[in-house]
């Protein structure tokens, strides 16, 4: 009988298959890649047209030994790597590493782990998509020649350790420029006004939002305006119904999940990182021991940014909606999006493998975090293959005096896909019964007014969820690389986290800060774009690998070059200070660690000790008068506060400056060009002169 070898990437994967195939099937891993670029040395050879230098990884001798002595017993050699450019890449590195001869081997795919997907590949097997492969070879060295040639200049400039990436530096960027535009917002002040009316009959009045004067929406941007419109609505002789509008709402079914939208989802429903989200679904993807069925593999393949489905798995949805809810249920079917030119439909959106496989029966075989994703990913799959969710909406018009009130009801028609899924940011609907009572004409009494004052809001900080929207928009990377680009900048200590939020640390504003300076192609969002288009020319046959290198490469050297000569070094350790050691009279010494500036004994190693650095600022304290200093979080995120702490608490995350405001006096602090008083209602703000009495726009300008 022949005997044929079948080689996956994970271990995980081999016991899931191998129940699926007969005996004459030997099914073995590779645990991912077998040869890779060096990492003692750049790997790419500049004077032979790039060519890269691949090597054996460390550790895996022992395991291609294995694989070698199978593949010769074998008549047949399958490669069976994950469906996208980096397996097929694995698996012609194994073609390589293994030395397999023409003919001797198969590349063969399959988007779900499952006994039909997986035996229906074998009835297609392929040569090796070199188109895919090149692809992945662009990309792994337009990668490694950024990272091994900028990441020494930052060593040499900056610190040690410190890295730069085709990726990770343009998604530091765009974290950086929100944490500008949020330290530059200046706040705006309006006010919104409630009115309490109480309809001929009823019991209890209803509340109704000013909405303006006629038929104009008008916002109330300050007080004088506001007492202007509750004067003249206190002089009205009447309330009435101007006007009854009842209008519908089809909500579209959500579509199914791609990588990105399933990792935001993810974050906002279940509070999950991306990395906790990728590790899960990685693991549902490759196979769960299901007790009474084995080891089965739950969802399919959970890197795509494809949201097709394919005829079974929509008939299957459609026979699971009949048999279960009701025909009426059942949507169209059609799944339509907005296509992107780079989107790859190599294979279909993230869905259940077996749709009839509910949540509530593989529970008591999943662990809690399994169970709440595979249950997300079932609900939204079937959610996707449902009819609208429909809502009515009735919005009164209360006409006071020529000032128009309105106040909505909501309520549902026919709930859809609401039956089984709603998104997690989804607005909830309010009811207000009584509105539904009114009738054009009828007149109401008016009850007490409700003022509020609000000042506008910043940008958000970015969240794992928005940063990967953010990345997605504008075509930067691809679902396999947004997970380890974020762990990566977390990693470096160049951005840090608290609750959901993303913040920049002062090592990330420096990197940053060079990278802009030296290298503003790499950071640019659309060259980098541009890039990810030719990377996908290169997949469709388009473009020939090297010529993408060879455009780059050439203008990027010259950058290089020039950054080595002109870039200053930035000094951030061994700043002589007049603080003394207590354990061994030393004057103590600044140094720069994973989370930013501290305080050390120069005696190292023999004296250890360390302080916190506080950096005054040169500035008095507004609660206490003494020095105000740079603090940092405990995830290294910057503010101000007082050298007493913890006898003074003040604290301020906007840098303070001596001078009190002039209007209120309280104090002021700085906001991207501008002074503004601290107190938002206050709403003073003037320019921010330099000490060369230089206005701070005014440089701007001239920059």
């Amino acid at each position: 009988m022949a005997k044929n070898l079948v080689i996956v990437e994970s271990p995980t994967k081999v016991k899931t298959i191998k129940k699926f195939l007969g005996k004459n099937y030997e099914v073995m891993a590779s645990n991912g890649h077998v040869r890779d670029l060096p990492k003692s040395q750049l790997g790419v050879d500049l004077e032979k047209d790039y060519e890269p230098k691949y090597i054996t990884i460390r550790g895996k001798g022992e395991l291609l030994a294995a694989l070698r002595k199978e593949a010769k017993k074998a008549d047949k050699v399958y490669l069976a790597t994950d469906p996208d450019r980096e397996g097929e890449a694995i698996s012609w590195h194994l073609v390589n590493a293994l030395k397999l001869q023409d003919g001797s081997f198969s590349r063969i795919t399959f988007n779900e782990i499952t006994k039909n997907a997986v035996k229906a590949s074998f009835q297609s097997p392929r040569e090796i998509d070199m188109k895919l492969v090149d692809s992945q070879q662009a990309r792994r060295v337009l990668d490694r020649v950024v990272g091994y040639k900028i990441s020494p200049i930052l060593w040499a400039k900056v610190k040690r350790g410190l890295s730069a990436g085709r990726v990770q530096s343009v998604a530091l960027r765009i974290i950086c420029d929100r944490e500008e535009e949020i330290a530059a917002f200046i706040p705006r002040e309006y006010f919104t006004l409630e009115a309490e009316f109480m309809p001929k009959g009823a019991k209890k009045p209803f509340l109704a939002n000013y909405y303006g004067k006629g038929k104009k929406k008008q916002s109330i941007d300050s007080r004088e305006e506001l007492d202007a419109i509750r004067e003249e609505i206190g002089k009205a002789s009447e309330v009435t119904v101007e006007g009854i509008r009842e209008s519908s709402r089809e909500h579209k079914p959500p579509l199914p999940f791609t990588t990105s939208t399933l990792q935001q989802e993810a974050v906002k429903a279940l509070n999950f990182s991306i990395s906790k989200t990728m590790r899960i679904a990685q693991q549902l993807y490759e196979g769960v021991d299901i007790k009474g069925k084995g080891t089965v593999g739950l969802i399919t393949y959970l890197r795509t940014d494809s949201i097709r489905i394919s005829d079974e798995a929509r008939a299957a949805a459609t026979d699971y909606i009949v048999t279960n809810h009701g025909k009426e249920y059942l949507g169209s079917g059609a799944v339509s999006k907005k296509s992107k030119k780079n989107v790859q439909d190599a294979h279909e959106a993230i869905r259940p493998a077996d749709v009839t496989l509910l949540p509530s029966e593989v529970k008591e075989s999943l662990s809690r975090d399994q169970m709440r994703l595979y249950q997300l990913i079932w609900r939204r799959f079937l959610a996707s293959q449902m009819s609208p969710y429909v809502s009515a909406t009735t919005t009164a018009r209360l006409d006071v005096g020529g000032h128009l009130f309105t106040a909505s009801s909501t309520r549902e028609v026919f709930d859809g896909w609401h039956l089984v899924y709603s998104l997690a940011d989804e607005e909830k609907e309010g009811k207000l019964p009584v509105i539904l009572k009114l009738k054009e004409g009828d007149v109401l009494s008016l009850g007490s007014l409700q003022e509020k004052q609000h000042f506008t809001q910043p940008p958000a900080h970015f969240t794992e969820a928005s940063l990967v929207h953010t990345l997605e928009e504008l075509g930067i990377g691809r679902p396999s690389t947004y997970s380890p680009t974020i762990t990566t900048l977390e990693k470096r200590r160049y951005i840090g986290k608290e609750g959901r939020s993303i913040f920049v640390t002062e090592l990330g504003e420096v990197v940053n800060h060079i990278m802009k300076d030296s290298f503003p192609e790499i950071v640019d969002e659309h060259f980098t774009a541009t890039m990810e288009g030719q990377l996908d020319e290169v997949e469709e046959g388009n473009v020939e690998w090297r010529a993408i290198v060879r455009d780059f490469y050439p203008e990027f050297e010259k950058e290089l070059d020039k950054a080595e000569k002109e870039l200053e070094k930035v000094d951030l350790s061994d700043e002589v200070t007049d603080v003394i050691c207590e354990n061994c009279g030393r004057n103590m010494v600044v140094k720069y660690g994973p989370h930013g500036k501290f305080l050390a004994c120069p005696g190292f190693p023999e004296c250890r000790n360390t302080k916190p650095y506080l950096e005054k600022i040169g500035v008095p304290c507004p609660k206490c008068s003494k020095e105000l200093v740079i603090r940092k979080t405990k995830k290294g995120r910057r503010f101000y506060g007082c050298e007493d702490y913890p006898e003074c608490d003040f604290t301020s995350w906007q840098r303070p400056v001596e001078k009190p405001c002039p209007k209120c006096g309280s104090y002021m602090v700085i906001k991207g060009s501008h002074v503004v008083c601290s107190d938002a209602s206050c709403g003073y703000l003037e320019d921010l002169v330099e000490k060369d009495g230089t206005k701070a726009e005014e440089k701007v300008s001239e920059a």
